[in-house]
């Protein structure tokens, strides 16, 4: 399937500035909506109660989310938990009350939409929360080292530094707007940054391979020029791609759940920011930092010209 009929010759490498207007403004919005408002972290990391209940019959989600929002429980999680007939809920601590006092009132008032009973009461702690905290911002650490190392060795330092550069800005910015916009933080978000990376380096890579592929094809031409007919060469690619990955996203956001709500959002801003970052943020800092042809041309063995006479 042809989506865009090649070849393209549109200048990306002449609007980098522009870009780079654009990605700032973004980084400085994110940066303050991290410091400012911080990130609304669900219960896998603040720590919260467990509540499981059960019914004699298949019950709707919804009427037990509207009854819990009705008793005041507007942050409750609900989610079936195995069949259709038990419900786990989840809820932040809340100061003063106890497991077992919340879990009465939780009983209280999802009686109306059936005749619950309860399964189970679980806590858990804070330390929890940290401990995950900790662990996912240095799997997030790990990750981005590991690649800086990787670009480095198949490619050169300068596009290492450069997808270095994309990574951090997707998921800041990823983290940016769901601190801006108060959207919960949990594991299933962090499991959705972290594929972010990956998504947006695999991108990146393929970005990287054709420049590298044409500075040794294309005997005349400067650098920007180079990297712009690679950009070209690879747009169907990434948007074909970055397409069909968003209706599969779309249909998760819009029809999944609510368990997967955020997973899915995290992934589709991912997904968009990613495709932005491939083409003018990966691309322009390999530019900046004076990539050329002559960094990327296969070194000579010694004496191979005379391993070709006969």
């Amino acid at each position: 399937m042809q989506l865009i009929k090649q070849p393209l010759n549109i200048d990306f490498m002449g609007r980098r500035r522009l870009a780079l207007y654009v990605s700032a403004a973004l980084l400085v919005v994110s940066v303050l909506a991290l410091a400012l408002r911080g990130l609304e972290l669900g219960i896998d990391f603040t720590g919260g109660t467990l509540i499981e209940v059960g019914y004699p019959q298949a019950v709707e989600l919804e009427s037990v989310r509207e009854a819990l929002k009705d008793a005041g429980f507007k942050d409750a999680v609900v989610q079936h938990f195995g069949t259709s007939q038990d419900v786990l809920v989840r809820l932040v601590p809340r100061e003063g009350l106890s497991s077992a006092d919340i879990s009465t009132d939780v009983l209280r008032a999802l009686k109306g939409t059936g005749e619950p009973s309860m399964r189970r009461v679980e806590f858990v702690g804070p330390q929890v929360g940290d401990e995950l905290t900790e662990q996912g911002g240095l799997a997030m650490l790990g990750a981005l080292f590991g690649i800086l190392i990787y670009v480095m060795f198949r490619f050169e330092w300068r596009f290492a530094v450069g997808s270095v550069a994309a990574l951090g800005h997707d998921v800041l910015i990823v983290l940016g707007i769901f601190a801006l916009f108060g959207f919960e933080f949990d594991l299933t978000v962090l499991a959705a940054v972290l594929a972010v990376i990956g998504y947006s380096l695999n991108d990146t890579i393929v970005v990287f391979d054709r420049i590298r592929e044409n500075f040794r094809k294309i005997r005349k031409g400067s650098p920007e020029q180079v990297t712009n007919t690679s950009v070209n060469q690879t747009l169907a690619r990434t948007l074909m791609t970055s397409f069909t990955t968003l209706l599969v996203l779309f249909a998760l956001f819009l029809l999944g759940g609510e368990v997967i709500h955020n997973f899915a959002l995290a992934l589709i801003l991912g997904i968009v920011v990613g495709t932005y970052s491939s083409i003018y943020v990966a691309s322009s800092a390999a530019l900046a930092l004076g990539i050329s042809k002559a960094d990327l041309m296969p070194v000579k063995k010694e004496g191979a010209d005379l391993d070709g006479r006969p």
